[in-house]
Formats: structure tokens, C-alpha cells, sequence
């Protein structure tokens, strides 16, 4: 095993070697010349091409995908390095190769690195969507055509050479720079574009390269969304184990996937973004079957090529992660309250009790209900109100929110309507169900034209009078990085605590960072930690991406905002 360890890892490095000569010959001009002048004058060097930027990122792409262990990225691999081994082998039976030093050289890289290929294959096993060929045909077919005529406009509005010429003999120009790198010296009678217009059109043909590079090498996208059988199991796990986890009950979104522990006493909810295998909270389910459904999980997730993480476990789920190869970082901290324990009194509750007062003086009222207890046509209102009110065209939430509100199969979530002094509704909280005694809030809306303190009235009247539903805990938001904003502003806190506080600061102008961790700090909960579990400290960036994704922070390119809302409320 770690020899086919060892070959892999040094195929990848190979290529990674291979991209930094490409990018250093880029911007070395002598170094660059002379590259290509073994090239062309002896045999080439396995994907040092040209030795420019264009051959960079042409293997800089393939070292990516090999690093993440794609079978078709080996088996192009294998194909090109093949092919140029069989080339060099042949080519040294004549004695004027045989006397240039560097294709000795060439040729001990060239079967290294097939050897390291073929030692190495069983690690590269990741599977690609099955269609990608397809798919990379379609790209390759029609971009090509996209860029050919591309190519033939700029040369046509370009085009200096005093003869006359057809755009037929341009559109024929323009595809030849498209799939061959020109000499300099290259002439065509009636066409002499400017310098720039070729390198554009080069530039252009290696996009369109990556372009079918990605779509041929592409993991798989998704996979099946939650059945109804899968629901009607996990549900069945939360009747039993719901109060474990106060995000249990997330697991429950329907664009989310399902690992199941062979016995079915456990499960591991998640979903793929951009390649990366998103699960949240802590695995459903007994403590002790928890390995049976983190394996599976972790085992699709590497068969696919996905990057295994998770967003948000608590600190026992982190430590079973931790087992299986996972590494921890604390994400932040939950704000949980205790019904018992909650109360108005005392001078550090003084700003929230009056706050709280001032809104129940200016006449604002609270209604509590369950969902099945609220009629059909009341729901359909209050669910066109909380759209009205969305902050934009994207419903924002993963971890912590179910993604739908109203569904009939959510009856025993809670509702609180805010209604001003004149009966209109003004705001709408909801919860969902944690366990038989608990509640975690999922979906906070209010009009902006609407008093300040909506919403802290609305969780104390929720507090004050959650033992007549029979709750004694309310898990309320996440407050991502509490500690740094706690620690940090604490007396002799270091200056690397105090610049780390800053920066947080500064990003709160965007995200609600701190602001979240202070409104929910009012309420004096407890905190409990939670965590971020990953594979590799490299993959933390687009670990960080996929979940921005996950959670509505960030949009794929796709349909205008103005089409989303409308896409949404056709399909509501």
C-alpha cells in the first residue's frame, strides 16, 4: 500500500515540477527558449509543450485532478506519457538522438513517470459523472465553434493587410491559431492581424482546453436527494434520538443525501457543492452506530473524489470524526438557553428587559402556535408574508434551517407571529423541533418598516412561555467565532487575538459576525462549541466556498436574482 502511495504521490509531484518549469519558462525568456529549442530540435519533454504559460496551466490542471485521484485524469495521463515513451523508445534506435544528452534525460522522466503511473494505478479510483464524455464532446463541439467565429470576427475588424480576403479564409485563419500555436513568421495573403489578436485567440484555445479538460474530469455533481422511505427513517431515528443533537432535525432537507450505518441506527446527512461532500451537525441516530454510517459516507466521498467535511458537529461527534481521519477546528459556538434557568430579573438583564417593555408598550403582541394547528388559508398568508420579507432572491441556510416552511410534514414545528397594535403582521419566527423538549430556531423574517427589538421581544415571550408547550431548552443562532470576540476584547488579550478580532470586525460590515454573537449573547446561554471537521488544511478554502454556497452567501454563475425569485415562486 504505500509503495502504490509513494508512485502516486510522485506522478502528482512530477506534474506539479513539470507546471512550475512551464510558469518559470513564462517570465525566464532564456530558460523558455531553450526549452523549446530542445523541443523542437530534439524530442519533447513529456507536457513541456511550449514551455510558456498556456503549458502551465495545462498541467497545473492535470497535477489538480490527479491530487484528487480522478481515474480519468490517469488514464489521459497514461495515454500521453505512453505514447511519448513508445516515441522516445523508437526515436533513440537512430544514433544522431542518441547522442544528445538531454533526451537520455527526457526519455529517464518520461519512464519514470509511467512507471509511477501503472505502480500508482489502484490509488487513482475516484469515479467522474457518467456524463462527462458526453458532456466534454458537447463543450469541445460547440465551443470550438463559439471560439472559431469569435477568432474570425476580432481578426475581420483587426484585419491591416491591404489585399482583399473572404470570411471564410479568416474563419479558417482563426481556427488554425485555435488549435496550433503559429510561428511568428506565419503569413496568410489578405489577413495580418494585429500581434495581440493572436496571442487572444491562443489565450482562447487554452480556456476552451480546460473547458473540456474540466467536463471530461468533473466528479459527480450530486447525488439522489432524500426519498420519501429515507425521510420516514430518519424521522424515525429522531423520535428516538432527537435530543441529542439540537440540529438533528435539519438533516430533514430534502436536497440533502443520506449514509445509513448498515443497522440503520444511524445516519450521516449531507450534500455535494463543488465538489465537496458537505455533512452538518452531528450524525443522526446511537452513539455507537455512528461509525457505521461515517464509513460509508467517507467511502462514497473518496470514491467520487469529493472532499469529506463537515459544518457545525458537536464536540463528541468531532472526537468520532476525529477517528476516522478527520481533523478538528472550532467553528464557533452555539447559543442554547434553559427555560428553567431564564429570567428578566437582574441588573445584567436590564437593556433586554426594557427593550422588551418598550415593544409590548408600543402594543406589539405574540402569537405561539404549532404548524398543524394553524388553517391552510392562514399558512398560505403567512407564507407569502415571509417571502415579501426574505432578504433577497436566495433562501439562505444549511446547518441550522430546514429550507421550507409550511410543509405538512413539519407540523410539529412552532410559529410565533408578531402583530402590531393595529393587528397587522409585523414579523414571523419558526422553530423546529429538537427532541420531544427542545427547540431550535430555523427561520427568523420581519418588516423593515417595523419597530427595532422585534425580534428580542418575540424570543422572550417564546422563553417566558415555552413550559405551557412543554420545551425547556431553545437552541437560538450560531455565533461563528464567539471566542476570538469574547477573548479578544478581554483585558491583556494578545496582539495576534486582538488583529484576528479586528479583522472579524471588518468582515461583520458584509456578514453578521459579531452582531450575531451580541444578540444572542443578551439572552445569557449557554455556549456550546462546535466544530469544522476536515480531511487536509489544503482543502480549508474551498471547504469555506462550499459551505458559503451551502448556506445562500454565495451564488454559481446562473440566472439573474430578478429570475430566481420567480423561478421559486413558481415551484413554491
Amino acid at each position: 500500500m504505500g509503495n502504490t502511495r509513494g508512485a502516486a504521490a510522485f506522478a502528482v509531484w512530477y506534474l506539479r515540477a513539470v507546471a512550475f518549469v512551464n510558469f518559470l519558462s513564462a517570465v525566464w525568456v532564456s530558460l523558455g527558449q531553450d526549452v523549446r529549442r530542445h523541443n523542437q530540435e530534439n524530442l519533447f519533454t513529456p507536457y513541456l509543450l511550449t514551455a510558456g504559460f498556456a503549458s502551465g496551466v495545462f498541467t497545473a490542471f492535470l497535477a489538480v485532478t490527479m491530487r484528487r485521484r480522478k481515474r480519468a485524469a490517469w488514464i489521459l495521463n497514461l495515454g500521453l506519457s505512453g505514447a511519448f515513451l513508445v516515441l522516445f523508445a523508437l526515436a533513440m534506435a537512430f544514433p544522431e538522438i542518441r547522442r544528445h544528452p538531454q533526451n537520455w534525460v527526457s526519455l529517464a522522466l518520461t519512464a519514470a513517470f509511467v512507471a509511477a503511473l501503472l505502480a500508482g494505478r489502484r490509488e487513482f479510483y475516484a469515479k467522474g459523472d457518467r456524463s462527462n464524455p458526453r458532456l466534454a464532446a458537447v463543450v469541445g463541439v460547440g465551443g470550438l465553434l463559439a471560439a472559431s467565429l469569435l477568432a474570425a470576427l476580432l481578426v475581420t475588424v483587426t484585419n491591416r493587410a491591404a489585399a482583399a480576403s473572404t470570411f471564410l479564409e479568416r474563419w479558417r485563419y482563426g481556427t488554425l491559431r485555435l488549435v496550433s500555436v503559429a510561428a511568428d513568421d506565419y503569413r496568410v495573403p489578405g489577413i495580418a492581424p494585429p500581434t495581440w489578436v493572436d496571442v487572444a485567440v491562443n489565450v482562447m484555445s487554452t480556456v476552451l482546453v480546460l473547458a473540456v479538460l474540466y467536463a471530461a474530469f468533473r466528479s459527480r455533481r450530486a447525488v439522489d436527494p432524500l426519498t420519501e422511505d429515507d425521510e420516514k427513517r430518519l424521522r424515525e431515528l429522531l423520535d428516538r434520538h432527537g435530543e441529542r443533537d439540537s440540529l438533528g432535525y435539519f438533516a430533514l432537507r430534502r436536497e440533502k443525501s443520506v449514509c445509513f450505518s448498515p443497522t440503520g441506527k444511524a445516519a450521516v446527512a449531507y450534500r455535494v457543492v463543488g465538489g465537496v461532500s458537505l455533512a452538518s451537525g452531528d450524525p443522526l441516530g446511537d452513539p455507537e452506530a455512528w461509525p457505521g454510517a461515517i464509513e460509508p459516507w467517507l467511502a462514497e466521498a473518496r470514491a467520487h473524489g469529493w472532499i469529506p467535511a463537515v459544518m457545525g458537529a458537536g464536540e463528541e461527534a468531532g472526537t468520532v470524526y476525529a477517528r476516522h481521519g478527520l481533523d478538528a477546528l472550532e467553528l464557533g459556538d452555539e447559543a442554547l438557553v434553559e427555560v428553567a434557568e431564564f429570567t428578566l430579573e437582574g441588573r445584567a438583564m436590564r437593556t433586554v428587559r426594557q427593550a422588551c417593555n418598550r415593544v409590548r408598550r408600543a402594543g406589539y403582541t405574540v402569537r405561539v402556535r404549532r404548524h398543524e394547528d394553524i388553517p391552510a388559508d392562514e399558512m398560505t398568508y403567512l407564507l407569502r408574508r415571509a417571502d415579501d420579507w426574505r432578504d433577497g432572491a436566495t433562501e439562505r441556510g444549511f446547518s441550522m434551517a430546514l429550507g421550507r416552511l409550511g410543509d405538512p410534514a413539519d407540523g410539529r414545528c412552532v410559529l410565533l407571529e408578531c402583530h402590531d397594535a393595529h393587528g397587522e403582521l409585523r414579523a414571523l419566527l419558526s422553530f423546529v423541533p429538537w427532541g420531544p423538549h427542545g427547540l431550535s430556531l430555523d427561520l427568523m423574517r420581519r418588516d423593515r418598516d417595523s419597530d427595532n427589538g422585534l425580534m428580542e421581544f418575540m424570543v422572550i415571550e417564546l422563553l417566558l412561555g415555552a413550559r405551557d408547550l412543554g420545551v425547556t431548552a431553545v437552541s437560538l443562532n450560531f455565533a461563528v467565532f464567539r471566542s476570538v470576540f469574547e477573548r479578544g476584547a478581554r483585558l491583556g488579550a494578545g496582539p495576534v487575538l486582538r488583529l484576528w478580532r479586528s479583522l472579524l470586525g471588518f468582515f461583520s460590515r458584509w456578514w453578521q459576525i459579531e452582531s450575531l454573537y451580541r444578540a444572542n449573547a443578551k439572552y445569557r446561554p449557554i455556549w456550546e462549541p462546535r466544530f469544522v471537521l476536515f480531511e487536509k488544511s489544503a482543502d480549508l478554502p474551498r471547504i469555506a466556498v462550499a459551505a458559503a454556497r451551502a448556506e445562500g452567501f454565495l451564488e454559481a454563475p446562473g440566472l439573474p436574482k430578478w429570475l430566481h425569485r420567480k423561478h421559486l415562486e413558481t415551484h413554491r
